[in-house]
């Protein structure tokens, strides 16, 4: 059983920056393909940032430049700095992941499987 904990949200000023990580266990073998998701109130949930099994990474265009997702196989550890918060930018914050490897980093929901609690992440102006 795979399980995704979140942690690091927060309040910060516009301009600030947050770390989020997301714990992940329950795999065999590592290389599987992780993504962070976010849900602001009366949206719906969109793709913020990916990595694939090569370490390949991809980024929403509003975050390009200002956010960076990593991965550390060895502390079962999927992270995301995110700089130069924006109020736009406020939103809970979710870690997924899909049951195996996968070449080219994806932003759309279906191809991930497990999915974490959420942290809440609010950028104030």
């Amino acid at each position: 059983q795979v399980h995704l904990v979140e942690s690091g949200g927060g309040s910060v000023q516009a301009g600030g920056s947050l770390s989020l990580s997301c714990e992940y266990s329950g795999y065999t073998y590592g290389g599987h393909c992780m993504g962070w998701f976010r849900q602001a109130a009366g949206k719906e949930r969109e793709g913020v940032a990916a990595i694939d099994s090569d370490y390949r990474t991809t980024y929403r265009d509003s975050v390009k430049g200002r956010f960076t997702i990593s991965k550390d196989n060895a502390k079962n550890t999927l992270y995301l700095q995110m700089n130069s918060l924006k109020p736009e930018d406020t939103a809970m914050y979710y870690c997924a992941a899909m049951r195996g490897r996968c070449y080219g980093a994806v932003l759309t929901e279906s191809p991930y499987i497990y999915w974490g609690q959420g942290t809440q992440v609010t950028v104030s102006s």
